[in-house]
């Protein structure tokens, strides 16, 4: 009896059981804590190396631009070192990178439909952000007109996808979204941009479970890239607004005229793969690595006869539109040439600022002719054609208003992100990123039902 009196919380019994709760409390939450602590590092990890993928791009562009532009002879040097930069790239990619070809985006997209853990890794895995880190930098610097943010989409689902088997988490789909709105955010500082591209392109439905680890792996990938790099728009900061009829007659034009070569690039786009697919079918290897020495030179002779303004990403040309400096006429034409035979040839690389460049073009051309603000026209130009290449016209408009901080504008560049998206989905009835994920998730379920029935035969056997 003794023992039982006395305040309750001074009985050795009840701080003994006490003290049992709060350690196991303690070892739960570091149970629980693990898997946050190795999302936050892949989530911050995603922001550094999306700021050194676009360091090592700028120098390889530059390296590029020095090679052929130190002499006379020299400007023609495009004409030999594309075309065997294109084969390299396309070798390396189906022998060393398999599924490393292309924008990075579509793999995303199709690893979030597969069902199986090693299906994914197929797509999604550390070894094949390297190898599209590098392969990019590699087409750069021999003057393909590719972009780094889709494949910093690809980099960043690899990497969640990564932390979920390291951490032992179970959101594998919420994660590889997580990973691409990260990719995206960090690669053009439009932390905005990364969300809606996540919840429009990626899913294409709004996910509750998973808006909390998009959120936080923006953030964090997004602060990664601040610390680095400093706030800054990606074009600068704008301030073009409508003053005349003409410009506002920019809305409709940039709108409908974008919007359909957007569809055009994505629908010509989808049906060649289809094509080249079948083409390649006997000698899938030899027959593509002829077609990526032949898209390579014809991207050099454009790229020669135009001055050298159709290699690489085309970013100085788009900011030196959205200044308001009007660049050739039929730039716009040069620029979707070449990114379409440099995405058509096997090689890896994004979509995402050539097409930016190519809508700058557009507008600028448009500006020109009907007399308006050449920035505005290179904006809303921008806006119309890469709302109609990959059908989002939210994301369009987030990015273009993040992208150039031209608040001024906000109406007009959302009237024609909803034309260009709606003349592109009239003309073209599949966005270009879905339809190219479907190629992956064919192959994924070819090999799955392979592997089952080599599987029911070797059980049969036995």
């Amino acid at each position: 009896m003794d023992n039982l009196s006395g305040p309750k919380s001074m009985h050795p019994i009840y701080r003994k059981s006490k003290l049992l709760r709060r350690s196991r409390v303690f070892w739960g939450s570091i149970h629980l804590w693990r898997p946050r602590l190795v999302f936050w590092t892949g989530a911050l990890a995603i922001g550094v190396i999306s700021v050194g993928f676009a360091k090592l791009a700028d120098l390889a562009q530059h390296a590029f631009a020095r090679v052929t532009s130190s002499g006379e002879w020299t400007s023609l040097l495009p004409l030999l070192l594309t075309p065997l930069g294109f084969v390299l790239s396309a070798w390396l990619a189906a022998t060393l990178f398999p599924n490393s070809q292309g924008s990075g985006i579509p793999q995303a997209i199709a690893a979030r439909h597969l069902h199986h853990e090693d299906d994914r890794t197929k797509l999604l895995s550390l070894r094949l952000a390297f190898g599209k880190i590098m392969l990019t930098i590699l087409g750069l610097f021999c003057g393909a007109s590719i972009g780094r943010e889709g494949p910093t989409v690809q980099v960043g689902a690899s990497f969640m996808l990564a932390v979920a088997r390291f951490s032992g988490m179970a959101q594998a789909k919420g994660l590889i979204l997580a990973g691409s709105a990260a990719g995206i955010a960090a690669a053009f500082n439009t932390p905005l941009a990364g969300i809606v591209f996540a919840i429009e392109e990626m899913s294409r439905t709004y996910e509750s479970r998973a808006n909390g680890l998009v959120l936080t792996a923006v953030i964090l990938s997004g602060l990664a890239a601040l610390g680095l790099s400093g706030s800054y728009n990606y074009f600068g900061t704008a301030n073009a607004a409508p003053a005349t009829l003409a410009d506002w007659g920019l809305v409709f034009i940039c709108g409908v005229g974008g919007g359909a070569l957007g569809a055009a690039f994505s629908g010509f786009a989808l049906y060649a793969g289809i094509r080249i697919r079948r083409w390649a079918q006997p000698q899938p290897l030899t027959r593509m690595l002829i077609l990526a020495g032949c898209c390579g030179l014809v991207v050099a002779a454009i790229g020669v006869t135009s001055g050298g303004s159709t290699f690489g990403t085309g970013y100085a040309q788009a900011r030196g539109a959205v200044e308001g400096h009007a660049l050739p006429q039929l730039f716009f034409i040069e620029k979707l040439l070449a990114g379409f035979l440099s995405m058509i040839s096997g090689i890896p690389g994004g979509i995402f600022a050539p097409s930016l460049a190519v809508g700058a073009g557009f507008g600028s051309t448009v500006g020109t002719l009907i007399g308006s603000s050449i920035a505005l026209a290179a904006i809303l130009g921008m806006a119309g054609y890469f709302a109609g290449v990959v059908q989002a016209p939210m994301t369009a408009f987030v990015i273009i208003l993040e992208m150039t901080g031209d608040h001024q504008a906000v109406i007009p560049i959302m009237a024609v992100s909803m034309i260009g998206y709606v003349t592109s989905r009239l003309l073209s009835r599949e966005p270009l990123y879905h339809g190219l994920s479907r190629v992956f998730i064919a192959a994924a379920i070819r090999a799955r039902r392979a592997i089952e029935k080599e599987a029911g035969e070797e059980h049969a056997a036995g």
